[in-house]
């Protein structure tokens, strides 16, 4: 249900340093810098928190002044419902949604997954990501991860062929994903698709730039091929069909839990096989995604590992698994 009493609002931005660094095709980082809104109506209190990106033109910055600017519209009884059309899909309209799911559900004692009508979620599979490197530096970080059930992989950089095959080397038995982050263009397309399936790689995640994919529905692709950065909100999904066989649904991207759960149905109703992601954040962030990741093909909720901490009361992790959140962190 939503809320329809005055409410108080407090956006704060936090830091959260990496062990060591997380490196993808468009750079490295050392931290992760997120957002964390809570709502409260002076009996319960309910928190979001989202991960500006700078890839969609976002800063800690801008996601604020999104979020302050509805502040009196919040305080003045806004619901979750008037909120998706307040805002655009993006990070600042992801924080607000999850605070509002964690307050309607303290409110209503219950969990997020029963105001739903969803059953009660289960511990998942994660991937567990292997930063972008020298082949033989991610090799030495494969082989430290190989007993893990599920190793994504991070390309996008000459001579990636030669990295899925040190890396597949390092882990002769993990199931592979790949995430090119956009990094590939289409004259190395075939050759690296190629590559990756000579890994056995069983996915690539968006191979091509957002917009310069139309190659994907001109070659036959031996792998099942991902969208994500070409997969923002629901609205983006039918421009996908003949050029993808797979969308990563991510929060951020989506714009809070409300539209990633319309998103993930409508993306299984068109055909396309469903991943649920997140990015390099706190558990608070990633706790809402595993509603989203209870029917996914493959889930990438590894983000507070690659933490050096997490914030009190935060998502178990044992080994491959990911456990659902208590009441103490989320919904």
């Amino acid at each position: 249900m939503d809320i329809p009493r005055p409410l108080t609002l407090t956006v704060a931005a936090e830091r959260w340093p990496i062990a060591g660094s997380f490196t993808i095709s468009r750079g490295a980082k050392t931290e992760a810098a997120v957002v964390v809104v809570t709502l409260a109506d002076g009996a319960h209190r309910g928190r979001g928190e989202c991960t500006p990106y700078a890839r969609y033109k976002e800063s800690v910055d801008s996601v604020t002044a999104e979020i302050e600017a509805l502040r009196s519209r919040l305080t003045a009884g806004m619901t979750r419902m008037e909120l998706q059309t307040a805002m655009v899909p993006g990070a600042a309209r992801n924080a607000l949604d999850c605070a509002f799911w964690d307050l309607e559900a303290k409110r209503a004692g219950k969990r997020v997954h029963e105001l739903i009508g969803l059953p009660a979620p289960h511990p998942v599979t994660t991937a567990f990501t292997i930063s972008l490197g020298t082949p033989d530096d991610m090799a030495k970080a494969t082989a430290k991860a190989a007993g893990r059930a599920l190793l994504k992989i991070k390309l996008g950089a000459p001579a990636d062929p030669e990295r899925i095959a040190a890396v597949r080397k390092a882990a002769p038995r993990t199931i592979l994903i790949v995430d090119a982050n956009e990094g590939w263009s289409e004259g190395v397309l075939a050759a690296n698709l190629a590559a990756c399936a000579d890994a056995g790689v069983v996915l690539v995640e968006q191979p091509l730039p957002e917009g310069s994919d139309a190659a994907l529905a001109a070659i036959k692709r031996p792998i099942p091929v991902c969208a994500d950065e070409s997969a923002h909100h629901l609205t983006s999904l039918p421009a996908l069909a003949g050029r993808y066989d797979a969308v990563n649904v991510k929060l951020d991207k989506a714009g809070g839990l409300t539209e990633a759960l319309a998103m993930a149905k409508e993306a299984e109703r068109l055909g396309f096989t469903l991943i649920a992601g997140s990015m390099v954040a706190t558990s608070l962030s990633v706790a809402p995604a595993m509603l989203v990741a209870q029917k996914a093909r493959f889930v990438d909720l590894d983000g507070p590992l690659l933490l050096a901490r997490d914030r009190p009361d935060g998502l178990r992790y044992e080994a491959s698994l990911v456990y659902p959140p208590t009441p103490a962190l989320w919904g």
